[in-house]
């Protein structure tokens, strides 16, 4: 039984699910960062909560891509072209993935105490909106 067409599928499923992280982690971004303004929270806050939550978002998809062509080589008949492909497009993916946490963060990604994935930075994010609206509530004449 050749099982390398259902891995095929399986990997086409990963870059689907990647490119909707994406997708929805900018509609989840613009949502945060237009409720940041209503709140009266202002254009810098909402700016940075857009920016915070769109690299996460981002860096999820990217590690799910990731997943995917690791997926995609490896069940393939190997070959050197694949291994060389996939190095280059796995260390692209590397250097996009740091650009973007130092972004995110400030920092260079070694020299924080615990590593941060997209799912946390963009969970982060929502949870800070959470927080915003909680505060916006409790402030009196609104």
């Amino acid at each position: 039984m050749d099982i390398e067409p259902v891995f095929t599928v399986v990997a086409i499923a990963f870059e689907v699910i990647g490119a909707i992280a994406m997708c929805v982690g900018f509609v989840i971004a613009v949502v945060l960062g237009i409720r940041c303004l209503r709140r009266g929270d202002g254009g810098h806050v909402a700016a940075q909560t857009v920016r915070t939550a769109l690299g996460g978002a981002i860096l999820l998809g990217l590690e799910v891509l990731v997943a995917a062509d690791l997926i995609r080589t490896i069940t393939s008949k190997p070959s050197l072209e694949d291994a060389v492909i996939l190095g280059m497009i796995v260390l692209i993916r590397t250097v996009l993935s740091i650009s973007i946490q130092i972004e995110i963060d400030g920092v260079l990604p070694w020299r924080r105490a615990l590593l941060t994935t997209g799912g946390q930075v963009l969970g982060r994010a929502v949870a800070r909106d959470r927080a915003g609206e909680a505060a916006a509530a409790d402030r009196p004449g609104e």
